[in-house]
């Protein structure tokens, strides 16, 4: 990939910096449409990729709307400016890399058993709905995160690619939850997870044993919150986020 097309692990943060400056500046505004993805890229300099992480970011905080296709209402619209508290979680986008890691692995920990045990309770809840009228309804969509699972099978992958894709996969968890603080607060936290992850990676002495535990960890979770085992759910996220720290970093606390 070129120079003019950078695709470092936070570039996108370069994406959601430039956007945000212009809605808050009124450069932008409701109604108006944001630059195809290949203009965004070739402006800022980041890889197309990039691009689509950011305005992921900004529809999960409900700023703007994207559609598909090639025609005149297709691509990325404002829908809203960013007030209050909404203001303040795109600026946790920000924050969030000088956060102490121990702060962020504590607040994940919090945040991703309780979704992962709401997701099992939601299952179970679709489970008696199905037993008592036939028709499941409520369960949640693990589709993209089983998705991700997938692709992080690959064997080509990079340890920068790889834990992208783990972070990915732990914010499809969160949208899966259909909670939008908790989605919202685990989007502005990805910087901040990235960094850490990827500051890990050169404390591993076996990269491919490691990456080989966590997609195996990513399944248990899944799995568990399929089988409608809340308990089990929680206890196989806290493992997972607090083993990965706990290889990483000196922090018995957290084990």
């Amino acid at each position: 990939m070129g120079a003019e097309t950078s695709d470092t692990p936070r570039a996108w943060r370069t994406v959601l910096e430039h956007i945000e400056t212009q809605l808050l500046e009124g450069a932008l505004r409701p109604g108006d449409r944001l630059p195809g993805e290949r203009a965004l890229s070739a402006e800022l300099g980041v890889g197309r990729s990039s691009v689509r992480e950011a305005l992921r970011v900004l529809e999960v905080l409900g700023l703007i709307r994207t559609a598909a296709g090639s025609g005149p209402s297709s691509g990325a619209i404002i829908i809203a400016t960013p007030g209050g508290g909404m203001s303040a979680l795109m600026r946790l986008q920000v924050a969030a890399s000088g956060f102490p890691v121990a702060d962020i692995v504590r607040t994940r920990l919090i945040l991703e058993t309780s979704v992962a045990g709401d997701l099992a309770d939601a299952a179970a809840a679709s489970d008696a709905d199905a037993t008592a009228t036939a028709n499941a309804t409520g369960a949640p969509d693990l589709a993209p995160a089983e998705l991700l699972l997938d692709a992080m099978d690959s064997p080509d992958l990079a340890p920068t690619e790889f834990l992208a894709l783990d972070a990915a996969f732990h914010l499809a968890l969160a949208e899966a939850s259909g909670n939008q603080v908790i989605t919202a607060t685990m989007a502005g936290l990805r910087s901040g997870i990235e960094g850490y992850a990827l500051e890990g990676v050169a404390t591993i002495a076996d990269w491919h044993a490691t990456s080989a535990r966590l997609r195996s960890e990513h399944r248990g979770i899944v799995e568990a919150i399929q089988r409608a085992d809340a308990a089990s759910a929680r206890a196989r996220t806290h493992d997972h986020i607090s083993g990965y720290y706990a290889e990483t970093f000196v922090d018995p606390s957290l084990r």
